[in-house]
């Protein structure tokens, strides 16, 4: 697991571009992990879609498959896509290390706070794809406070890993680390929060992107600068933490069917 914390320069989506295959040779990913870019890292949080919305050519998806094929990685990433109504998209798209796109998780969630509903549609479904051992659901941001989304993807989709991407204000930034502490507690599961650091016209950044163990320990914590952090995850400790403590199985809320 690579978290790659940066401080995302306002609507520039070359400077981004460069700035993070710089970090990338700074900090070399291991070969199959799973590297993990903030929400809408390519522009930072603004909702003005006509500067962060992709292009005909699909500049973010067309660079983050380049970092996947070139570091041999998985390569999660948020970026601003158009949906199937034509309208704009808050997006988490996942790459494999051949190139292959391996799922694309809309935003359920927009920060109608910001005016993000006014500029981008809501997403429907939880995703999940599979990378190393583990089946992994991806999350974007807001999506943190609700925590339905979250049991939904253990108990429905079986998750074993939760990820939220954000762009999470410094202001706010002890519900981010206890959210995120909850989530993995509640639905034992690790659970990786790559937040955004740095300021931008609106609001400035405490990063803190970590990770979570299934007990709700942070195991790695990228603190409040612009880096990127390697952690260790272990499919055994989910499995063995589920067996012992069976708690999933007490759940009283259960999804609908498909």
């Amino acid at each position: 697991m690579h978290l790659v914390q940066l401080d995302c320069l306002w609507e520039d989506k070359a400077a981004n571009f460069n700035r993070v295959q710089q970090m990338l040779i700074e900090t070399p990913p291991p070969r199959d992990s799973l590297v993990v870019l903030p929400e809408m890292f390519s522009t930072g949080f603004s909702t003005d879609t006509d500067r962060t919305r992709q292009g005909p050519e699909k500049e973010d998806e067309v660079f983050l498959r380049t970092l996947a094929l070139t570091h041999c990685c998985y390569v999660v990433g948020g970026l601003i896509g158009q949906g199937a109504s034509g309208r704009c998209e808050n997006q988490s798209v996942v790459y494999s290390p051949t190139g292959d796109e391996l799922t694309r998780y809309v935003k359920i969630q927009p920060f109608n706070l910001g005016g993000e509903g006014a500029a981008h549609e809501a997403g429907k479904a939880v995703m999940t794809f599979q990378w190393a051992g583990f089946r992994v659901a991806p999350f974007v941001c807001y999506d943190l406070r609700f925590p339905e989304l979250a049991r939904y993807a253990t108990l429905q989709g079986g998750a074993e890993v939760l990820i939220y991407i954000a762009s999470w204000p410094i202001k706010r930034y002890q519900h981010w680390l206890t959210l995120l502490q909850a989530r993995a507690i509640e639905n034992l599961a690790y659970v990786i929060g790559v937040n955004r650091c740095g300021s931008d016209p609106n609001f400035s950044y405490a990063g803190r992107s970590v990770v979570v163990d299934p007990h709700g320990v942070i195991i790695a914590d990228a603190s409040g600068h612009e880096h990127a952090i390697t952690a260790a995850l272990s499919p055994t400790m989910v499995h063995e933490w589920r067996r012992d403590f069976p708690a999933l199985n007490d759940a009283q809320w259960h999804p609908p069917s498909a």
